[in-house]
C-alpha cells in the first residue's frame, strides 16, 4: 500500500503561480494530478509517466507543469498564471501501471492522497 501526502496549496491572486507538491511512501510507475471543484466531478490535470512521458488536461497546457523527482518518489505540479477557474481540491494519485488512452479516468490509479485546497481570487 503507497501512501500519498500533498503538500503547497493555499490562497493566490489570479495570475499568480502556486507549486504543489505530493510525496508517496512508496515507488509508482504513474504519478498524476487531479482536481475536484465544489458540485462537480473529479477531473484530471496532467500525468506522467515513467518518469518521462507527460499529459496534460486542455483547460491547464501551457500554464501547469508536472515534474517527479524519482529519488524522492515525489511528484511536482507548477500552477503558473492561475484562473479563478482553478479553483479546486487537488488531489495527487498514484499507480503502478500506465493505462491509455484512460490515463485521464480517477479509476486508472489505485492511490490517492488526501487533498489540497487552491483558491484563486479574482
Amino acid at each position: 500500500q503507497v501512501q500519498l501526502v500533498e503538500s503547497g496549496g493555499g490562497l493566490v491572486q489570479a495570475g499568480n503561480s502556486l507549486s504543489l507538491s505530493c510525496a508517496a511512501s512508496g515507488r509508482t510507475i504513474t504519478m498524476a494530478w487531479f482536481r475536484q471543484a465544489p458540485g462537480k466531478e473529479r477531473e484530471f490535470v496532467a500525468v506522467m509517466w515513467s518518469g518521462s512521458r507527460t499529459y496534460y488536461a486542455d483547460s491547464v497546457k501551457d500554464r501547469f507543469t508536472i515534474s517527479t523527482d524519482n529519488a524522492k518518489n515525489s511528484v511536482y505540479l507548477q500552477m503558473n498564471s492561475l484562473k479563478p477557474e482553478d479553483t479546486a481540491l487537488y488531489y495527487c494519485a498514484a499507480g503502478s501501471r500506465f493505462y491509455y488512452p484512460d490515463y485521464y479516468a480517477p479509476r486508472s490509479y489505485e492511490y490517492w492522497g488526501q487533498g489540497t485546497q487552491v483558491t484563486v481570487s479574482s
